[in-house]
């Protein structure tokens, strides 16, 4: 069976081509589902690699900033020449009228500089919008001291003067050269199209000066914990899925389920794991698993918090929740947060306010009613924040032909869950470092 849309090849690009985050996950299993369904497919990535099965992968084998010396970061976050050289060169050897490219992270290694490479083949480019590096100097729209929602004009004055960087002035400096140059190396005015993960993202995205025509509203693709409603109200710990770093807020998590009296069950791992382990030992801590690991521990919980201190533009993990039956705790700074408020599937809360963080988690401690209506209707009322992975895939290869075939081909903006039949491949695992 040959794949329905008539495309030479798909090539993904990401700074990592390991499924450590939500973009990168997404990114990975968007190329094994190309490939399982019988395309072509290309997956060039900033980091050292792996093989993934049926895709040729060609990588620069470095590093995230955060890895590199202090000068090597700042020099190659702005400019990475040996990333545009990576995919330039792949462009003129092997590009064809119907080879499409699709973008998704490039702020870790690949930089700006991924922007300027790809401009010979911008006719036939998509982007991913998972966060706002696309828009925003910082990423986030927020004031990442406090976490207070921003909506000034990026690259604006105000912007340039505002104190929102994490760490110093010098380095949101930095981070503005960046965007400066990453707007230059795109064009606004002339955007591919750009796919939000939530609709929510279009009025910040048009502040940097993307067309709305350009911004697409495609949600990710979600498997539940489970198929079946979890019975909240019959557990009674709170979880906790995500990166354990200060972005995430698991200390928040922790600290009120804490005065609460909470059980709380804590999955992931990073930075700050020690550090909690140490002052919660209460709390169960069981590192990174796998998906039906998490499964596991989902299905003994009364409720999942997601207490992120930046606005998050979807929360994979929420929509993960929710489908399967656990009311979610957020802040009122998600873009989901008014879906599962308006669902009644969960509520919004300062997650920096710990004691009216506390109160939540201890009114819904008490109250089995209400968490079995909100448990039903997570299970029940959430389903259009989020797509089957075969819809979401079905939705890319539209997108994809639409840059191909330019107005001849409709995207389909539904929802609804289809599979296109799949296609077993011979190709041969292939992984090539380029040298920086």
């Amino acid at each position: 069976m040959k794949p329905p849309h008539p495309i030479d090849r798909i090539v993904v690009i990401n700074d990592l081509s390991r499924p450590m985050g939500g973009a990168s996950a997404l990114a990975v299993a968007s190329a094994r589902a190309f490939a399982a369904r019988g395309y072509p497919v290309t997956f060039l990535a900033g980091d050292d690699g792996e093989p993934l099965e049926g895709i040729e992968t060609v990588t620069l084998g470095q590093g995230r900033l955060l890895a590199k010396g202090k000068l090597a970061a700042l020099a190659e976050g702005l400019w990475n020449r040996a990333a545009a050289r990576m995919v330039r060169e792949w462009i003129e050897r092997h590009d064809t009228p119907e080879t499409v490219y699709h973008l998704h992270g490039w702020s870790q290694i690949l930089s700006p500089s991924i922007l300027s490479a790809l401009a010979p083949v911008r006719g036939r480019l998509v982007i991913s919008a998972h966060d706002f590096f696309l828009a925003c100097p910082n990423g986030a729209f927020a004031d990442l001291r406090t976490g207070a929602t921003c909506h000034r004009t990026p690259l604006s004055l105000s912007c340039i003067a505002a104190p929102c960087d994490r760490r110093n002035r010098v380095h949101k400096l930095w981070r503005v050269a960046r965007t400066g140059l990453q707007r230059l190396a795109l064009n606004p005015q002339a955007m591919p199209p750009v796919l939000a993960i939530h609709d929510g993202m279009r009025p910040f995205l048009r502040l940097a000066g993307i067309p709305d025509a350009a911004i697409h509203a495609l949600p990710n693709p979600v498997e539940p914990f489970s198929a079946t409603r979890i019975p909240a109200e019959s557990n009674r710990a709170a979880l906790f899925v995500g990166r354990l770093e200060a972005t995430k807020g698991p200390d928040l998590a922790l600290e009120a389920a804490s005065r609460a009296g909470m059980p709380i069950t804590v999955v992931g791992d990073g930075a700050l794991n020690d550090q909690l382990r140490a002052r919660y030992p209460q709390a169960t801590f069981t590192g990174r698993l796998a998906p039906s690991e998490i499964a596991a521990h989902a299905a003994k919980a009364r409720l999942l918090v997601m207490p992120s201190r930046y606005p998050e533009p979807f929360g994979l993990v929420a929509t993960e929740a929710l489908r399967s039956g656990l009311p979610v705790i957020l802040p009122h700074t998600a873009l989901l947060a008014a879906d599962i408020e308006k669902a009644g599937a969960g509520l919004a809360v300062d997650p920096r306010d710990t004691a009216a963080f506390a109160d939540a988690l201890s009114r819904m401690a008490g109250d089995d009613a209400l968490v079995r209506a909100m448990s039903e209707a997570a299970f029940t009322r959430t389903h259009a924040l989020a797509l089957s992975p075969d819809a979401w895939i079905d939705r890319l290869l539209d997108h994809y032909a639409a840059r191909i075939h330019g107005g001849s081909h409709q995207v389909q903006a539904g929802t609804a869950s289809g599979s296109t039949g799949t296609v077993s491949t011979s190709r041969a695992s292939t992984v090539t470092t380029v040298g920086a």
